[in-house]
């Protein structure tokens, strides 16, 4: 089968489980075409069933905005037609599920056709897709897919109240490689803490959603009763943020470790004790899944799917999104036991392989089959 992946190239959620995804299709032999706007940030283009087709867009003085859009329509057709493609799968409804809908009809002029599975992966529906100058586009061109998947059945009950879908949701959760994390740790404890201070860890990228504050407020805390030391990776808008906290609060500098992005995440997180992840909104929570991966336990708010990751009392705590001092009490609660700190640990890692990849990955190739057949069979002269 040769499928094309169209994804943002960042490290956002979406484009690492788009290239994930990717990836572990080419290793089991399938033909994979990415297209985007640049290489994608974990994309190994050294396999050799693995291509790259990078959106170039045309400027013109006329233009004040690049159509991108329109770049993007216009690749995907190429590709389907110098490739043979079989499949489209557009991770993100803006632009890709649209653009795609537009390279379809730009091949069924030329008597071509070819199905489109559209994966939602959050805040193309609860942010970005609820905009009155996107809305319309993103419900038409969800309704225009063949096959619709959400990571979270959080997100497709979101999807179902703000938008009028016509057509199933299929939950297929994101998904993670526990191979990544049972390599052999370099990384030294050390580094980062003393023998007798507990480790916590924040990572995203620091935007608003996010809440960094309440990060900050709920370490402030927790120094106060266990002696221990906050890492936090990742880059923002927020990180401003962060230096005025530190400003006011002298007493931390030595306590608060900025990271920046680093390459040794894996190893970072199996140093830690806890991942906090007081986020205001989260279709999934990838972050927490990589966490408990690395057998970190998450105190985490209850926003989206996050509950469907992380098990109250078995592999972290949840608090109301906003509730610091909840949070904040989870934390002492779980670092002042080492007993129960080892058994959220373990607990964590198990939740963890309910995820895998090759849990996952069986469920994305039986939804491709299918999506394929019904195709053929709605499409008598394919």
């Amino acid at each position: 089968m040769k499928i094309g992946i169209l994804c943002y190239p960042t490290y956002g959620g979406s484009g690492i489980v788009a290239t994930e995804l990717g990836m572990s299709l080419a290793n089991k032999g399938y033909e994979v075409h990415f297209i985007s706007s640049n290489l994608p940030a974990r994309l190994d283009i050294t396999n050799p069933n693995i291509f790259f087709h990078k959106v170039n867009v045309q400027t013109y003085p006329l233009f004040q905005y690049q159509p991108y859009d329109i770049a993007l329509s216009s690749m995907i057709y190429r590709v389907v037609n110098l490739y043979k493609l079989d499949l489209l799968h557009a991770h993100y409804a803006i632009p890709y599920a649209y653009a795609a809908f537009t390279a379809k009809q730009m091949l069924k002029e030329e008597g071509k056709d070819i199905p489109l599975v559209t994966t939602l992966h959050g805040t193309d529906i609860t942010l970005v897709g609820q905009h009155p100058s996107y809305k319309h586009a993103v419900e038409f061109s969800i309704n225009q897919s063949d096959t619709i998947t959400s990571v979270s059945e959080s997100l497709k009950k979101d999807t179902l109240q703000i938008f009028n879908i016509k057509k199933e949701i299929k939950v297929i959760t994101n998904f993670i490689d526990n191979t990544e994390f049972d390599e052999f740790n370099v990384c030294s404890r050390k580094q980062f803490a003393t023998d007798d201070e507990k480790i916590l860890i924040h990572v995203s990228n620091l935007r608003p959603v996010k809440r960094i504050i309440d990060v900050l407020e709920i370490f402030k805390d927790v120094e106060k009763h266990v002696k221990s030391k906050l890492i936090i990776i990742g880059e923002g808008p927020d990180m401003e943020k962060v230096n005025e906290f530190l400003e006011k609060n002298p007493n931390l500098i030595n306590k608060i470790r900025l990271l920046g992005k680093v390459n040794d995440l894996y190893r970072i997180l199996q140093l830690s004790d806890v991942f906090l992840l007081p986020s205001e909104q989260e279709s999934f929570g990838l972050a927490a899944l990589e966490a408990m991966a690395a057998q970190t336990p998450v105190i985490s708010s209850n926003a989206g799917g996050i509950p469907e990751v992380n098990i109250q009392g078995e592999t972290g705590y949840l608090a109301e999104i906003g509730n610091v001092k909840a949070m904040s009490n989870y934390a002492i609660k779980l670092l002042s036991n080492d007993e129960l700190l080892l058994e959220m640990k373990r607990n964590a890692k198990k939740q963890a392989i309910k995820f895998d990849l090759k849990n996952i990955l069986p469920l994305y190739e039986q939804m491709y089959d299918e999506t394929l057949k019904n195709f053929k069979n709605d499409t008598p002269n394919q």
